[in-house]
């Protein structure tokens, strides 16, 4: 047996536990990314398999080592006694990449060798296998006796390899700790190819980006917000180090038509980030970095306004206006409430005039808690539709939106709202949120959000930012802690909530009571959890294809149904999604005990919008010719990478739902309207428990 330092440590965590552990703890343990955790158990399996061990991935628990006991201890002694290599193939091709492409000048085999420390035999062996990779990359690997190894193609080429090595092998939090790429503590593939990609210059990228203010930025999603910055990255630190582009990128026609205003937004940037004037080639091709970024944002743009246009944006100004001259309080400076009432409006409105009949389980709550803002809106909201009636059940979700405005405005002094960044996973945020609100019950924890919400989150709908890891911005809008939150940091978080409190009283409102307060805080709640659920139930359909499948077939199958739910999408969207599906078989039972319901369901950069929706077979389909499995129903669950706190709870409950016998009747019904009455019923349980609020007669 022979294994690398890197799989040891694995194969150690995995015996020594002897239970259930996630690849995040995993890749905590080995200071690796999660995905690197995932191809290194790939590679363990047949060396496990030898020893009739197997890895188990059991879902929601994690990944398990069984076998029988004596075949575990046994692989325990002799990997206590087996070779071991300082890197996996894997890490070593890593290495020798990342040192050739830094390289202008060819590298001799030897100290390639040494690098990675393996003998010359098999860097020869390794470099063999890299050059398919390479060629794909329009890259070549050139091997001279006397020569020594050496990379060549396009200098642009050559940055879009290490783009691609990046987001394989390293993941966003990698860019954001405080860790310099010359730590030791630090994994040495993830070093090296931290300092490749020009990991030091990640922070100064980031806020010269932000500098340029342009609108579509704001448009981008997390994931290609990042891959943006990591161009940017990649390009700033080659052109420092030398590595400049010789050949023509663009023709000069087509950069003749960029405005001058973009050309003088390249050359701040540069600017910005200690770059001297920038070749014709360079600037060219940053500039073809942005349009591509800004072509994806604009790609990727939910239209708000498909059936109203922009006459119910102003009809909606106008209405924001008016509440705000009755109630003396500035609505329309908020732009959240603007945001919130058009996307509410222009699907509520069409539902109205197609006269279907709205429902709003709160509405007695609402009526009895905000009686006066309730009549103030009712009041008023002929402003937005003058051809229809809007009813009380509408009325009530547009107080919910002017609920939550109010109470962004009437922010209570020495309550500090904070939001929660943590990257080390779910546990530990869920540790860090317990510890500050035990320690210092006057902040108001908002929710758990990816570095890329907080930072982009509206200054009015917090007070600070407190995060595990340092983020692009002003020092002052956050303060870092470690999930652990020690002594010493809870007393420095102390003092800096008093000092914000202090600086809220200087420039807030009074106080309104506590128990007015609270009430706002609850519809506040309410309307985030409302709008999300009605989004999601709003998209969910049910589907009885009329043609026959790819029965026995499940990668095919799910791009047919994928097809059927996404028809406008595009077919590479639609292609990843539905090999993410298939993937998702593969880590786990998709089969529900007692039934003939196969659960497919997954979170990716692919999906803009949850959705979910219900496929019904007239005969079981078979989803495997191996394990000959079938399935009479498939319930798909899809819904981004990026994902808010409240549409991510509701997803969950909806998955929970699927556990119940109530559930599965209705979904063996098959009606649409019947299924979503089912889940609405629910989910207000949830909401009400959420909330806090008992019923009153």
């Amino acid at each position: 047996m022979k294994v690398s330092n890197r799989q040891r440590k694995i194969l150690e965590v995995l015996l020594n536990g002897r239970e259930e552990v996630t690849a995040g703890q995993l890749a905590q343990a080995v200071q690796i990314s999660s995905r690197t955790i995932h191809r290194e158990l790939q590679e363990l399996e047949p060396e496990l398999h030898a020893y009739g061990l197997s890895l188990v991935k059991k879902s929601g628990l994690g990944i398990l080592l069984e076998g029988d006991e004596q075949q575990i201890s046994k692989f325990q002694s002799e990997l206590r006694e087996s070779d071991t290599e300082t890197y996996s193939p894997d890490e070593r091709k890593l290495l020798m990449l990342s040192v050739l492409l830094e390289e202008e000048e060819p590298v001799k085999l030897f100290s390639l060798a040494r690098e990675a420390q393996a003998a010359i035999p098999t860097v020869s062996r390794d470099l063999e296998e890299l050059e398919p990779q390479l060629k794909q990359g329009g890259l070549q690997l050139i091997r001279k006796r006397g020569y020594g190894v050496e990379i060549t193609g396009a200098e642009t080429a050559k940055r879009s390899f290490i783009v691609m090595l990046a987001e394989r092998y390293l993941e966003h939090s990698d860019f954001l700790s405080s860790a310099s790429p010359g730590q030791t503590d630090l994994w040495p593939t993830t070093r090296k190819l931290l300092h490749l990609v020009g990991k030091d210059a990640f922070m100064a990228i980031e806020q010269s980006l932000w500098q340029q203010n342009e609108a579509w930025l704001k448009r981008l999603n997390e994931a290609d917000y990042t891959r943006l910055l990591i161009r940017l990255s990649v390009a700033v630190i080659r052109i420092k180090r030398g590595h400049r582009i010789g050949e023509k990128i663009v023709e000069r026609a087509a950069a003749q038509r960029v405005s001058a205003a973009t050309a003088d937004n390249i050359a701040r940037f540069a600017a910005s980030l200690g770059l001297e004037e920038l070749s014709y080639n360079e600037a060219s091709y940053i500039q073809r970095l942005f349009t591509e970024a800004e072509e994806r944002a604009e790609a990727a743009s939910p239209i708000m306004l498909d059936n109203e246009g922009l006459e119910l944006a102003e009809r909606t100004f106008g209405f924001i206006r008016t509440i705000e001259r009755v109630l003396a309080i500035p609505l329309s400076k908020d732009r959240s409430l603007l945001d919130g009432l058009i996307r509410h409006l222009g699907s509520a409105l069409q539902r109205l005039r197609q006269g279907e009949a709205i429902r709003n389980p709160l509405l007695g709550q609402i009526k009895k808690d905000y009686a006066t803002l309730f009549n103030t809106v009712r009041a008023n909201a002929q402003e937005i539709a003058r051809d229809i009636a809007i009813p009380d059940e509408e009325i009530g979700y547009l107080v919910m939106h002017f609920g939550a405005a109010i109470e962004r405005w009437k922010l209570t002094p020495g309550n500090v709202r904070a939001l929660l960044v943590c990257m080390s996973g779910i546990g530990s945020s869920k540790l860090l949120a317990v510890r500050i609100t035990k320690e210092i019950p006057q902040i108001q924890l908002l929710g758990h959000y990816s570095w890329y919400e907080a930072s982009r989150m509206p200054r009015d709908r917090y007070d600070l930012i407190v995060s595990t890891v340092d983020l692009p911005i002003e020092s002052d809008r956050y303060i870092k802690l470690s999930p652990l939150l020690t002594r010493e940091e809870t007393e420095r978080l102390r003092r800096h909530v008093r000092e914000l409190s202090l600086s809220i009283n200087n420039t807030t409102p009074a106080a309104v009571p506590d128990k007015e307060r609270g009430a706002w805080e609850r519809l506040q709640m309410m309307e985030r959890y409302a709008s999300e659920m009605i989004v999601i139930l709003e998209r969910f359909q049910v589907y009885r294809p009329d043609r026959e499948l790819a029965a026995g077939d499940l990668r095919r199958l799910m791009d047919e149904l994928v097809e059927i739910m996404l028809p406008e999408e595009r077919k590479e969207r639609r292609n990843h999604i539905a090999e993410q599906l298939f993937e998702r078989e593969a880590r786990g039972s998709v089969y529900l005990p007692d039934s003939a319901l196969a659960f497919f369901h997954t979170r990716s950069e692919w999906v803009q919008e949850p959705i979910i929706a219900l496929f019904q077979f007239d005969t079981p389909q078979l989803l495997s010719q191996e394990t000959r499995n079938e399935a009479g129903q498939i319930f798909i669950m899809l819904a981004p990478a990026a994902l808010n706190k409240q549409a991510l709870e509701v997803l969950s409950e909806i998955s929970a739902m699927l556990l119940q016998e109530d559930m599965a009747e209705e979904l063996e019904k098959g009606d649409a309207d019947s299924i979503r009455s089912f889940i609405s019923r629910n989910m207000e349980a949830y909401m009400k428990t959420k909330l806090e609020w008992s019923e009153q007669s």
